[in-house]
């Protein structure tokens, strides 16, 4: 009998991540893509990204499930599971006791409360609106003309931290606009910009206990660790690969599926 592999396909409203695990948990391959228009597409793009560097053929994945925005728009998955169970399920594999799961998506954000046995005591999420989002960031990112991937170095070269007193994406620009007019640097804008997704995560709900932090924001700005640890005067867990949690909880679902 030959080895069996998994595999989780994660499709957010920004990017899409596929993971292959064996029967031993261990991740074979990964690949992240834009999620795009076509998540089917996108899905099957990461997939066969994530096939040549596990070095498998397709026909060796015994099972995938799906997990995500765009979930249910992947036909060749056997199975799809939420978001909420799926991070759960991949921050709890890399920290296996009780931990509050904060993942910042390009979307919304998810705190995830999990007790030592990796059951779910509750979770808040925010869908209102983009404000403290991956989406608020790049916002800021084309209003101060800057690509997003240089946000991280950016904000290090902060003096002077600009409070940004607004959670709304539009109104946020418009306070910044005036910020500038005033003097402002960008580096501290940048800054400031970081500082407003952490409070607004934090107003969200109590991050109590032991704080994991997944999702794209957390693996492009290390930064914002830095500053979550600050703000909560405390370490934050990061697992190795923050940005595919999802994808990893919904690849160790599929494992379990087939026992």
């Amino acid at each position: 009998m030959g080895k069996k592999y998994y595999c989780g396909v994660d499709v957010g409203a920004s990017t899409t991540k596929a993971v292959i695990i064996n029967a031993e948990a261990e991740v074979l391959g990964r690949a992240v893509g834009p999620s795009g228009m076509d998540f089917e597409k996108s899905a099957r793009d990461c997939l066969a990204r994530a096939l040549i560097e596990a070095k498998l053929e397709e026909g060796a994945i015994a099972r995938t499930i799906s997990t995500g925005y765009g979930r249910r728009n992947v036909e060749f998955a056997e199975g799809h599971k939420t978001e909420i169970s799926c991070h759960a399920k991949g921050c709890y594999h890399c920290f296996p006791r009780e931990i509050t799961v904060v993942d910042i998506g390009g979307q919304d954000n998810k705190i995830i409360h999990l007790a030592a046995n990796g059951s779910r005591k509750g979770f808040k999420m925010n869908r209102k609106c983009a404000a403290g989002t991956g989406a608020f960031l790049e916002e800021i990112a084309s209003r101060v003309n800057l690509p997003v991937s240089e946000l991280d170095s950016v904000a290090r070269q902060s003096t002077e931290e600009v409070t940004l007193g607004s959670f709304c994406t539009v109104f946020t620009q418009t306070e910044i606009l005036a910020k500038i007019r005033r003097g402002a640097k960008v580096p501290d804008i940048v800054k400031g910009a970081f500082r407003s997704v952490i409070k607004r995560i934090v107003e969200m709900d109590p991050l109590e206990g032991e704080v994991a932090l997944t999702g794209g924001v957390v693996a492009h700005n290390p930064v914002i660790v830095e500053m979550f640890t600050e703000q909560l005067g405390k370490e934050v867990l990061v697992p190795p690969d923050p940005q595919s949690a999802g994808a990893l909880g919904a690849a160790l679902f599929a494992m379990e599926d087939s026992q």
